[in-house]
């Protein structure tokens, strides 16, 4: 791989970046499923739908809406208030009570890192992609991606790591483990989907 690629702010930038937002959404979804599950008592599917919030804003932005916003404010001028959004979400979330409910602790945090990652990530593309040579293209969408994975896998660890430090200090020094929710708290028992009901 030739080391010129980075030589350029954009594309140098951009994988930085790029890293960091997904070590960030990573470990939300990883930590916020462990929370829907542990804490909340939520199945897995109740998990799945759960998260279905952020990935419709996502895609619903993807559709053309950020392409728009980026081709009129430009792709750094989108990329800082995706960024925020981000931030705050996992500020948010970061928050979340243990005696928490999804519509008023998961909930909003999801629909803000679903309108941050739906700017994001196209921003984060186009500026990589403005800093390699044509002859470079391919190579520089690669290591974007690559970069991506790279960030959620070392987040993840990273933050997981830190979520059961911090568990195993709290409990060592006297906390007691929060009890499962039988039912989740901001669902009523009685709701069905076709094939399924609870």
């Amino acid at each position: 791989m030739p080391l010129r690629l980075f030589r350029s702010r954009n594309v140098s930038g951009a994988n930085a970046l790029q890293m960091l937002l997904v070590a960030g959404m990573f470990s939300m979804f990883f930590l916020g499923a462990l929370y829907l599950q542990e804490i909340l008592g939520y199945d897995p599917l109740e998990v799945g739908l759960a998260f279905l919030p952020a990935t419709l804003v996502m895609g619903t932005l993807s559709l053309g809406f950020s392409e728009k916003l980026i081709m009129r404010f430009g792709p750094r001028a989108m990329l800082i208030p995706g960024m925020v959004l981000v931030g705050f979400a996992l500020l948010l979330f970061a928050r979340t009570p243990v005696d928490g409910t999804y519509l008023a602790d998961v909930l909003p945090p999801m629909l803000l890192i679903g309108v941050g990652i739906g700017i994001s990530f196209p921003s984060l593309m186009t500026l990589a992609m403005s800093g390699a040579t044509p002859e470079d293209a391919g190579l520089a969408s690669g290591v974007v991606n690559t970069s991506a994975q790279v960030g959620g896998a070392i987040g993840l660890a990273v933050l997981a790591t830190l979520a059961a430090g911090r568990t195993d200090k709290l409990l060592e020094g006297g906390a007691t483990p929060p009890r499962r929710r039988s039912t989740p708290a901001s669902i009523s028992p009685t709701w069905s989907v076709p094939g399924w009901s609870r």
